[in-house]
């Protein structure tokens, strides 16, 4: 692609996160993510083969229907109530649209069926894009109304959404449509608790889109797409492969890495609202995800040892990215001692 119309891009996907996240008028917000889904599907698309432009088109659609029903949802409380602030969603029937409309954008169940498709057909960078700065704006909105949201249908929908995740991971041999069922995984984690404690969404957001771009960075270095090909990794570059193998045990949650930490507070937090079912539940149904993470880290470092010296020289091929990966890692698996701090902020 021509360096002006990547930067063109991604000047477009900044302002149009930024426009959204900073609305409180909702033709603003749609406006921001009109601009977002214009800006991306190039950056889908510019392979130029017919699985992109298969992932380009499907994502186009499933955006274009949510944006219009986002616009739906606004135009009709505006219309009952006279109100376009975000704030004040108060009928009940474009609040029930409206977490429609994020559920599809973001990929929630029932409407995910577009996510691991797309994420399948994208470059690993844009992948990444599509993994954590594109679901921003829409859980900014989620964030911005959940005091009007009904809780009972993102519950159904949190754990439908663990548990296809999980399941439907667990049979997969291409990286990228795992890591997109591990999106809809934890996506069921930030659902079950936005009613209740917003913070603690945004908390575990920002956590895993610090260890997804971890995983999605590692992956674009080492030039990995599939399982087989994982498993030689090791022999090549060595210190990239125990980077991935701590950023993919701490994506799954595992103590005491910093993935838990999101899912500790939840879990605690939904006792504390007497939903000590719906953390039982949610926590049994992470573990059939906590499967396909650790097939993941088992495949980073099956091979043998590095019998050359040639192989580990592309360790140091691309020292920028190589330091980038390095310290997204030893955050995304360090941060658990300051949990006691994070847990009195939330």
């Amino acid at each position: 692609m021509n360096p002006q119309a990547k930067l063109i891009f991604t000047i477009s996907l900044l302002l149009g996160t930024t426009i959204t996240i900073s609305s409180n008028h909702w033709i603003m917000a749609w406006a921001g993510l009109e601009i977002n889904t214009l800006a991306i599907l190039p950056m889908i698309s510019k392979s130029h083969h017919p699985r992109a432009i298969e992932a380009a088109t499907k994502y186009f659609l499933t955006q274009a229907t949510a944006s219009a029903l986002v616009l739906f949802s606004s135009m009709t409380n505006a219309w009952y109530t006279g109100q376009w602030d975000i704030t004040q969603l108060t009928h009940p029937t474009s609040c029930l649209i409206l977490t429609s409309a994020i559920a599809m954008k973001l990929g929630l169940v029932p409407f995910h069926f577009w996510f691991p498709e797309v994420l399948q057909g994208s470059p690993l960078i844009t992948g990444l894009l599509l993994s954590t700065m594109m679901k921003f704006p829409p859980i900014t909105l989620l964030f911005m109304t959940s005091p009007s949201l009904n809780s009972n249908l993102l519950t159904c929908m949190a754990l439908l959404s663990t548990a296809l995740g999980g399941w439907m991971g667990l049979n997969q041999t291409q990286i990228r449509k795992i890591l997109a069922f591990s999106s809809i995984s934890h996506l069921g984690w930030m659902a079950i608790i936005i009613t209740y404690n917003p913070k603690l969404t945004l908390l575990n957001f920002y956590l895993y889109a610090l260890m997804t771009a971890t995983v999605f960075l590692a992956l674009n270095s080492i030039k990995v797409s599939k399982l087989s090909t994982l498993m030689t990794t090791w022999t090549k570059i060595p210190p990239l492969s125990a980077t991935l193998l701590l950023a993919l045990l701490s994506l799954a949650g595992l103590p005491p890495l910093t993935g838990f930490l999101p899912k500790w507070l939840i879990i605690q937090e939904l006792t504390k609202q007497n939903m000590a079912a719906a953390a039982t539940t949610i926590s049994l149904l992470s573990l059939l995800s906590l499967f396909f993470y650790l097939r993941l880290a088992y495949c980073a470092t099956i091979t043998l040892p590095p019998h050359t010296t040639n192989h580990t020289k592309q360790w140091h091929t691309n020292k920028p990215i190589n330091t980038l990966i390095a310290i997204l890692t030893t955050t995304s698996t360090m941060l658990l001692p300051i949990s006691p701090l994070l847990s009195s902020i939330t």
